[in-house]
């Protein structure tokens, strides 16, 4: 890296307009199970009157599968964010001090896709 151009009070304000945005987007992936399991249970099934549980329909069926096969980029989101923004304060922290190489580090670091593990996730952590 041949030159730096920040401002820390810059990096500071966007990256807590970022964190602001990560709190949403939590909020938003709670939702995201929450209703989708309501959905999944509201959407009944093809069979007649039943004793006990109703049995899972086509419908909730198909829904689970959604979940389960976005869930992944789902979580990949607010991590990715997260992880961006960490990094910019860090190495803007490395920067502030002139400790360029140790900025740059952190820079390239931050780059890399974040891990996300999930119970049953066949990916191994990565984000494909």
């Amino acid at each position: 890296m041949t030159r730096w151009d920040v401002t820390p009070s810059g990096v500071d304000f966007v990256t807590s307009l970022v964190g602001d945005a990560i709190e949403e987007i939590d909020q938003d992936v709670k939702s995201y199970g929450t209703n989708a399991k309501s959905a999944a249970e509201s959407a009944g099934s093809i069979s007649g009157p039943v004793c006990g549980a109703v049995p899972t329909g086509p419908v909730g069926a198909a829904l689970a599968l959604f979940v389960d096969r976005t869930a992944h980029d789902v979580m990949f989101l607010s991590a990715r964010a997260a992880k961006s923004a960490n990094g910019a304060r860090e190495a803007t922290a490395y920067y502030v001090v002139g400790n360029l190489e140790m900025a740059s580090d952190t820079q390239h670091k931050a780059l890399a896709a974040p891990k996300i593990d999930l119970p049953g996730d066949k990916r191994g952590g990565d984000h494909k």
